[in-house]
C-alpha cells in the first residue's frame, strides 16, 4: 500500500503541474489527470527499499556497508543530504553530485573499483543497477525538504557557471542546446510539456521530481541518466557517468531550483 507521505508528495507534485495546466489546452489537462492516476502506485518505493538494504549491507572487498558514507552532512547522515547536493567535498577536492559521491564511497569504504561500479550504471530488464537503487534511497530521505544548494565555495561557483555555459551551448548536427527545449514557456515534444528551466518556478517543478520512475521503461532513472538521455537526443557525444561536465550541469539546475520542495522520486510516462 502506498505510504501516506508518498501520497502527499505525489499529490503536491500533481497539484503543482495541474496549476500550470489550467491556462493550457485540454490535452495538457488530460495528461495531468493521467499523471495523477499513476502517482498513486509509484514503483520507486521498491527501489528505495532495495537501496536502503544495499546502504546497510556489508559488501565489497572491504566487507563494509555505506553507513559511514559522508554525503556532506557527516558520516552516515542521509536525511536532507540530497537537498544540498551537488556540493564541494574537501576529501576529493571536487564538487560532486549524489551519484559521483556514491561511487567515491563505494570505492573508498567498500573497496570496489570505480570502473566496475560505473560499468553499467543504468538498469534494464536483465540488469538491476545498484547505483539507481542507492540513489532512490538517498533522495527519498530529502522528500518534503526545500532545495538548498550552496554556491559559497569557489569551486561550487565555478561548477555553477560551467553548468550554465553547458546549458546554453549550441552544438551537434542539429545545433541544439539544453536551452533550445528548456528556455521558453509553452514548449512541448509530442505530448510532453517541456519545463522552462531558465525560470525559478520551472526549475523547481522539474528538478524536484527527479530521479523518477519511467513507466515506459519500467525502471527508475537518475539525474545522470536524464542528462545522458538529453545529450543523446541532442546527438552530442555520450557523457561519461559522473563526469565533471554532468556534475556542473546538475549544479546549475539544482541551484536554480533552490527553495523548491523536493518531491522525488517522481513518476514519468
Amino acid at each position: 500500500m502506498r505510504k501516506p507521505h508518498l501520497v502527499a508528495a505525489a499529490a503536491l507534485a500533481a497539484a503543482s503541474w495541474a496549476t500550470l495546466a489550467q491556462d493550457k489546452d485540454p490535452t495538457i489537462a488530460e495528461i495531468e489527470k493521467y499523471r495523477e492516476m499513476l502517482a498513486d502506485g509509484n514503483p520507486a518505493e521498491l527501489y528505495e527499499a532495495r537501496g536502503e538494504e544495499l546502504w546497510k549491507t556489508r559488501r565489497g572487498p572491504n566487507n563494509a556497508s555505506l553507513e559511514q558514507c559522508d554525503l556532506g552532512l557527516g558520516p552516515g547522515v542521509v536525511k536532507g543530504a540530497y537537498a544540498r547536493m551537488p556540493r564541494y567535498f574537501a576529501d576529493t577536492d571536487k564538487v560532486q553530485d549524489l551519484e559521483s559521491r556514491l561511487v567515491t564511497c563505494m570505492t573508498t569504504l567498500q573497496g570496489f573499483k570505480a570502473e566496475d561500479v560505473t560499468k553499467r550504471p543504468y538498469g534494464s530488464e536483465d540488469h538491476k543497477s545498484d547505483l539507481e537503487a542507492l540513489t532512490a534511497y538517498v533522495v527519498g530521505q530529502s522528500r518534503g525538504m526545500k532545495m538548498n544548494v550552496s554556491t559559497a565555495h569557489p569551486k561550487e561557483r565555478e561548477a555553477f557557471e560551467i553548468g550554465k555555459q553547458i546549458f546554453y551551448h549550441r552544438g551537434g548536427p542539429y545545433d541544439f542546446a539544453c536551452a533550445t527545449c528548456h528556455g521558453e514557456d509553452g514548449k512541448r515534444i509530442r505530448l510532453q510539456d517541456l519545463p522552462n528551466l531558465t525560470t525559478r518556478k520551472g526549475a523547481q517543478l522539474a528538478y524536484t521530481a527527479w530521479p523518477a520512475y519511467r513507466v515506459s521503461q519500467g525502471e527508475l532513472r537518475t539525474m545522470q541518466w536524464r542528462l545522458w538521455d538529453c545529450f543523446r537526443q541532442q546527438r552530442f557525444p555520450e557523457p561519461k557517468y559522473g563526469s565533471d561536465a554532468t556534475v556542473a550541469l546538475t549544479m546549475y539546475l539544482a541551484a536554480s531550483a533552490n527553495g523548491g520542495v523536493y518531491n522525488g522520486p517522481g513518476i514519468k510516462r
